[in-house]
């Protein structure tokens, strides 16, 4: 039987699939999510299983080992390296991340910390592709020659993840898998058609050693579902449609074609041969071999090294769509807006500093230290190793981030601010390593001069003021001020102060987005938490209620 001691992180849109094979295989321990929305929606079939949202109280509980993770992508590194570097086994929704260098930065984390990392590339769980990809590796179709798929569907539209990035990881997983190998060149064109800059139908080409080449058409505008992959080899050729009845998913057609003199191929047109294999639930089965990988300490078939394949080929992909698609070949580097780091300031060859990210005068970041894309880092900023930092952060002037803060996405730290991760330092107590964890939830702002006394978490979009003393948590959306803080009222997400004098609902002046308070906590009810902030809410160019 298996041990109820995991954690499934992102609850919502594909999270609940995860949690009912999670919770039927008696392995679901706690439901993470930022929504307490989504947590009520659980009912009675999950009345034993613990709801937090709370990440870090998660990594920090012993009693969960596991962490699966549904979250939005652009997440995935961030909470990933956190959970592995609290002792828990990963695994993590398609795809790994977002970036190829984060992905190699997992890996090495799971390797060097004795964890299980796997990708949830669902389709290689399925039991016709197991079947499929059993028959090509036994030689019965032959000599490979070409593989195409389609992925075809109305919805669901996504207004920042593309369609090469939503649909094709799972159709690049198989064909990789069939392949045996991965692509020496990469192709791919789409179109916009909705929303600007977010293609809503792609072609993606690969081209592999020896001839064999694949063609991958992802679509959210189609006005039928298809779910087609078509395999054709020098003996036979394959057909798997998983929109079909269970018994007709795999069709093999052999002996296709016969050869006039010897020279000349003419087309036989036959019937396909049903394959037929037990029935059984793709996402349970991956569900169960996440679990059994833990349970034996063995690297799963979707591991972090398959996922890192993926990856590269889909930023390939990416690379080729944003330049006209042309031909790209995978030994070329996949590009990314360059870094800019001041000849002042020093950031160690260990370092991963994200795409987009400056590093001003004097600063100096350290190896082993997680900065994320588009930061600013002032001048005089120390970043130690351990640290972790998201993406988007603005760090003004002498600020120190020391290890055991975490620093999630678009933070604002004002100047001279101070972290700290020892509550009771002593210069003749060596206490390196044993630091105590700070957390800042995204959106939080923290005041010139404030401090911030280590081992509590400022909640999302909390603000706290300049010149105070945090010594304990702060819910989101709190504004604290004074020595020691104390809360003295609810800021909006734009760092506008709401007024519950009236009820339990404000509007924030600046956005006309709306806020409830419910009993301690607020929350926006005119955008999910997850949601950035439309481009007009942004730049502040046109109110909420236009829209």
């Amino acid at each position: 039987m298996n041990q109820k001691d995991l954690c499934l992180v992102g609850a919502g849109y594909w999270g609940k699939n995860l949690a009912r094979n999670f919770n039927s295989l008696n392995a679901l321990h706690t439901l993470c999510d930022a929504s307490p929305a989504t947590l009520q929606s659980y009912g009675e079939d999950y009345s034993g299983v613990e709801k937090t949202t709370e990440f870090a109280d998660v990594l920090k509980n012993d009693s969960i080992n596991k962490v699966a993770i549904a979250a939005p992508a652009s997440l995935h590194y961030q909470l990933a390296s956190q959970a592995i570097l609290a002792g828990k086994d990963v695994y993590v929704e398609k795809p790994l991340c977002l970036d190829s260098t984060e992905g190699r930065k997992l890996i090495d984390l799971a390797n060097s910390n004795g964890r299980i990392l796997m990708v949830g590339h669902l389709l290689q769980y399925h039991a016709y592709v197991e079947k499929l990809i059993s028959m090509v590796k036994g030689g019965e179709l032959g000599r490979l020659m070409y593989i195409t798929s389609n992925r075809l569907n109305l919805g669901k539209i996504r207004s920042e993840e593309n369609s090469l990035w939503s649909f094709a990881p799972h159709d690049i997983s198989v064909i990789l898998a069939i392949a045996g190998q991965t692509p020496e060149q990469v192709a791919c064109g789409g179109q916009s058609y909705l929303t600007e800059g977010v293609a809503d139908t792609t072609m993606t080409q690969l081209v592999f050693a020896g001839g064999l080449r694949s063609h991958i058409y992802v679509s959210w505008l189609n006005p039928f579902k298809e779910q087609k992959l078509t395999v054709v080899g020098s003996e036979g050729m394959a057909v798997f449609d998983d929109t079909k009845p269970w018994e007709e998913k795999l069709l093999i057609y052999r002996d296709y074609l016969t050869w006039s003199d010897g020279r000349v191929p003419q087309a036989q047109k036959r019937d396909g041969e049903p394959v037929v294999v037990e029935q059984t639930e793709p996402l349970k089965t991956e569900c169960q071999h996440f679990l059994d990988s833990c349970a034996e300490r063995r690297q799963p078939r979707t591991d972090g090294p398959e996922g890192l394949r993926v990856l590269e080929v889909l930023q390939l992909a990416q690379k080729s769509l944003e330049t006209g698609g042309n031909f790209i070949s995978a030994d070329s580097s996949v590009p990314r807006s360059a870094s800019f780091v001041h000849p002042t300031a020093t950031v160690d060859p260990k370092a991963s500093v994200g795409a987009g990210t400056k590093v001003w005068h004097y600063s100096h970041v350290s190896d082993d230290a997680v900065l994320g894309k588009g930061c600013n880092l002032g001048q005089n900023v120390f970043v130690a190793g351990g640290a972790s930092i998201g993406n988007n952060v603005k760090i003004q002037n002498n600020v120190s981030v020391y290890a055991g803060t975490t620093i999630e996405d678009d933070v604002f730290l004002g100047p001279s601010c101070v972290l700290t991760n020892v509550s009771n330092p002593r210069s003749q107590v060596n206490r390196r390593g044993i630091y105590e964890a700070t957390t800042i939830r995204r959106g939080a702002t923290i005041g010139a001069n404030a401090t911030i006394v280590c081992g509590t978490t400022l909640g999302r979009y909390s603000f706290v003021a300049a010149g105070a003393v945090v010594t304990k948590d702060v819910p989101d959306y709190g504004l604290v001020s004074g020595v020691p803080a104390k809360q003295m009222g609810w800021m909006s997400r734009h760092g506008q102060h709401l007024d519950f004098s009236q009820g339990d609902l404000a509007v924030c002046p600046e956005s006309g987005l709306e806020y409830k308070l419910d009993g301690g906590s607020v929350r926006c009810v005119s955008l999910d938490e997850e949601t950035p902030l439309p481009t007009d809410l942004a730049t502040g160019t046109k109110p909420y209620r236009e829209f």
